[in-house]
């Protein structure tokens, strides 16, 4: 059995190394939202046999580097890039649009785990081929987990060590028994674990041996739905249909993606026909998209656009403070008036897209004469001043200085004024990996996922976290999250997120403010996509009509 030496500092040192790759993730993502309104899919029923045409996408970031875990575009790469190339043991069902997507088989068929909670023995999918070619079995699993975590290999690199840390970092045993087994032992018990393994993506040994580490970037070869052809790094990446693919061959026959950050650039590429899909198209433009015959789709999905308040400082050390500017917020008005349908309200801590989502705990309506009464409970009827970083653009980040600049006008409502401090996403993510607030504020603005990987969540809700959090602590929080992170059993980790985060809703450590729709806007020509209430897609069932 393959080693790892352990952890030192235990699970600190895994938090901090998280933080590291969180803070990676989140300066070079891109992310969006749209209409506010029922999901929406342009799988309509005269698409149902159709097959052909090439997809044309226009992403919101830079690309990401083709090899494997590397990335360097964050969730947008993993989901258009990654993800189409590769495949891991596991994946993330996002053939519906009614729920939130569940961890599924892939390259495993099935697994288990032993009464420890931490040996877990994985069937492999047998007849699976790589894109070379070269057979799957359990031999590629050691070969590619060797090279993300096994120093002393020889195609290991520290890039692909951090990378491999966030979902991988718990491993510390690994083996093949037969060609068709693989057993996994994780340092703790880790109920996501199959979940973490979705990213945990598989690259052709023999592409890899060919090429070597720098040179398989530009050769990249996996299992996935689709095969690289051709790529100008960071900008477009061409990829063809993977006739062999183990789930059935893409209906598409092309897939190329190109970089298009600016928002103007990718509605007027969409309008000329150079792309024929754009992920978030600019709240401004889907009027004129929409008379144009532009299918806009758009789902509830694992994200909330919110200020974390320091409570280290008065007076958001005081709950009724918190709650007061909670109630003051007028978050439809921002979501329908300022978003214009890309958002949805968000009046308690779970995204609406996840499954630890309480349809029954809404709390924060919008209600100034409560938020007034709170402020006067607190010994604060006169208001007070206070001060909130906001990041000019970034990932998942909407419109991030005009929706402060609502909530500004909204808490002078109740004698609440706040000075605006705006700065450059990259800057402000990395004080707040230093566990600092950056331009010394007492609040900060910025947008995240709380489910997309369970392993993250203490860094954003835990005591004691070295990624800045407002200094929010709660042991109940802690035992709960961690609780939730040992189960195997989903309703068990269900019932447990969502009592946890009822008392972070109670609690009020942020201002809650709006869940992004991830609006995509689609050409008439496109068939067969479905938007799932994921970050991610699949686009097998796609085809582009002439």
């Amino acid at each position: 059995m393959t080693n790892r030496p352990p952890h030192q500092d235990g699970p600190r040192r895994r938090i901090r190394s998280r933080a590291r790759a969180l803070l990676t993730a989140l300066l070079l993502t891109a992310v969006a939202g749209c209409s506010a309104g029922a999901a929406t899919t342009s799988a309509d029923s005269s698409a149902t046999g159709g097959s052909g045409g090439t997809l044309v996408i226009g992403s919101t970031g830079t690309l990401p580097n083709p090899d494997t875990l590397i990335g360097g575009a964050g969730y947008e790469g993993t989901a258009l890039v990654s993800f189409q190339i590769y495949d891991g043991l596991t994946r993330y069902d996002l053939s519906r649009a009614d729920a939130p997507a569940p961890i599924t088989s892939a390259l495993a068929t099935s697994w288990s785990v032993a009464p420890d909670g931490r040996t877990w023995t994985f069937t492999l999918r047998r007849g699976v081929t790589f894109q070379d070619g070269t057979a799957f079995d359990a031999s590629s699993v050691v070969f590619n987990l060797d090279r993300y975590l096994k120093k002393g290999s020889p195609y290991y690199t520290a890039a692909l060590g951090a990378a491999a840390t966030e979902y991988a970092g718990d491993i510390t045993q690994y083996r093949a028994t037969d060609a068709d087994h693989v057993v996994l032992v994780t340092s703790v018990r880790n109920g996501h674990f199959p979940e973490d393994l979705s990213h945990i993506l598989i690259a052709s040994p023999t592409a890899v041996r060919k090429y070597g580490t720098t040179g398989f970037a530009q050769h990249p070869v996996g299992t996935g739905p689709f095969a690289f052809v051709s790529q100008t790094p960071g900008q477009e990446i061409d990829l063809v249909a993977n006739k062999h693919y183990w789930r059935g061959a893409p209906r598409l026959d092309r897939l190329v993606i190109k970089s298009l950050p600016d928002p103007a650039a990718r509605t007027a590429a969409l309008l000329s026909g150079d792309v024929n899909m754009i992920d978030y198209p600019n709240p401004d433009d889907i009027p004129t998209l929409q008379r144009d015959g532009v299918q806009i789709d758009t789902n509830s999905y694992d994200q909330i656009w919110y200020w974390i308040l320091d409570e280290s400082k008065a007076p958001w050390n005081n709950p009724l403070v918190r709650q007061a500017a909670n109630y003051a917020i007028n978050r439809e008005a921002i979501a329908q008036d300022l978003l214009h349908g890309t958002a949805s309200p968000a009046y308690q801590a779970a995204p609406k897209g996840t499954f630890a989502y309480d349809p029954n705990g809404n709390v924060y309506s919008y209600d100034p004469a409560k938020a007034k009464a709170l402020l006067a409970q607190a010994g604060l009827a006169h208001g007070f001043t206070t001060t909130v970083t906001v990041p000019t653009a970034g990932s998942g980040n909407l419109l991030p200085v005009p929706i402060s600049e609502a909530i500004q006008h909204d808490l002078a409502a109740v004698g609440i004024t706040v000075q605006i401090r705006t700065i450059d996403w990259s800057t402000l993510l990395s004080a707040e990996a230093k566990g600092q607030v950056a331009l010394g504020s007492d609040a900060l603005a910025q947008s995240t996922t709380l489910f997309q990987s369970e392993s993250l969540l203490p860094l954003f809700l835990g005591s004691n976290s070295p990624f800045w959090t407002g200094h929010y602590s709660d042991p109940a929080v802690d035992r709960l999250i961690a609780a939730a992170s040992a189960s195997t059993d989903q309703a068990t980790r269900q019932q447990d997120y969502t009592q946890a985060l009822a008392r972070v809703t109670a609690d009020a450590p942020w201002l809650f403010v709006v869940n992004d729709r991830n609006p995509r806007a689609l050409s008439p020509k496109v068939h067969g996509f479905v938007q799932p209430q994921s970050w991610f897609v699949d686009l097998t069932k796609v085809w582009v009509s002439k």
